[in-house]
């Protein structure tokens, strides 16, 4: 790991760059936000961690009443127990025994659950925690419209259920439908339609567990674009929400209810950068590129500056064009990059650099950094 880069107290203009910079007002906020929806909403929140990979986002998001947290991956889980997060649902399946170990290991001090869409993967989670005198919790994915992972609703995933309620140190506990193809389409009533099919499925696949005699504690899904529309419908109770402790671009471009962009949450994750060259009055270039910032929904978005766009990110450069409007800049001037998507954007940061009132307040690192596996 790279040493951080600012100390407490450093003011923003002396940060190091390219950085991984946090609005603290703006991340608190969002927090805020959500559990507040969820407190009189009554469902609960256990928010995404695949998108900040960070113990200290983790703890304060728990801390506002989640109730833990989601990872895709045992690597992100890993991380998070060790730093004090006792409750983890791996929201994938996990195949390989030795994934299965560590998880089992991650279970004796703290709750553990996964999702199942086979059953071969039940009978060797089965085995595994017996082999450590463990429960795992489960949840049978259902397929609701991502064509991704998940069994089919209705009748086929209650078989599975029953072969989990009947399977030594499993629980079942529920269903994961999440809809992840909906959270991005760009109109709501587009959105509204792609989860009045999700929650069809999920009703289809509660009427079948009734017959098999299983309670259903937990239905789990939804996203930072939809996850009103789960809660409206009375169905889904355990929202993933990842995205929007930060924002980015991506969730941006989508449409409010009432058109314009959605504005749901406050943009609160940046990539701060640096000007290292003015070529012309009409171009300046940066220090971050693709190594700084995920690239695949396109060039960041400048933050603060009228009339400035980065139109081209390479490996380690920003290409920012400058309109009518804009006013020449200066080398060293701080530039305010928004993501476009800001999972994968957080990946390639060892630090976080919380800031608040033009300071440095919080160096955090990136825990689960690089946890592929």
């Amino acid at each position: 790991m790279n040493p951080p880069p600012a100390e407490i107290g450093t003011p923003i203009a002396d940060i190091d760059t390219p950085s991984l910079v946090v609005d603290l007002d703006a991340l608190d906020r969002n927090i805020a936000k959500m559990a507040e929806f969820a407190r009189t909403s009554g469902v609960r929140v256990r928010p995404h961690a695949k998108t900040h990979k960070s113990v200290a986002i983790a703890l304060r998001q728990i801390a506002q009443g989640a109730v833990g947290q989601c990872v895709q991956k045992v690597g992100e889980a890993e991380a998070l127990v060790r730093g004090g997060v006792k409750d983890v649902l791996v929201s994938n399946q996990v195949v390989g025994e030795r994934k299965l170990r560590r998880l089992a290991a991650l279970a004796q001090d703290a709750t553990i659950a996964l999702c199942f869409d086979a059953a071969e993967q039940v009978d060797a989670a089965s085995r595994v925690a017996q082999d450590f005198g463990v429960t795992f919790g489960a949840l049978v994915e259902i397929d609701v419209g991502m064509e991704r992972c998940g069994i089919a609703p209705g009748k086929e995933a209650a078989a599975l259920a029953r072969r989990i309620a009947d399977a030594p140190n499993l629980r079942f506990r529920g269903l994961q439908a999440y809809h992840g193809r909906a959270q991005h389409l760009p109109t709501h009533q587009q959105r509204a339609q792609a989860i009045a099919s999700a929650v069809d499925a999920v009703h289809e696949t509660l009427d079948a567990l009734k017959a098999e005699n299983l309670e259903c504690e937990i239905v789990a899904g939804a996203g930072t674009g939809t996850f009103a529309l789960e809660t409206e419908s009375g169905v889904y109770n355990e929202l993933q929400v990842g995205s929007y402790v930060f924002m980015d671009t991506d969730y941006a471009r989508i449409g409010n209810k009432d058109g314009g962009r959605y504005t749901a949450f406050e943009h609160s994750l940046f990539v701060l950068a640096s000007v290292i060259s003015t070529p012309t009055p009409e171009r300046a270039i940066v220090d971050a590129g693709l190594k700084s910032l995920s690239g695949e929904k396109g060039p960041p978005w400048v933050h603060g500056l009228d009339d400035v766009e980065c139109t081209n990110i390479s490996d380690e450069h920003g290409k920012l064009v400058l309109g009518p409007k804009a006013r020449r800049m200066t080398l060293g001037e701080k530039v305010w990059l928004i993501p476009g998507h800001c999972d994968p954007t957080v990946n390639l940061h060892d630090w976080y650099v919380g800031v608040r009132h033009g300071r440095v307040e919080a160096l955090w690192p990136v825990s689960a950094r690089g946890a592929s596996t």
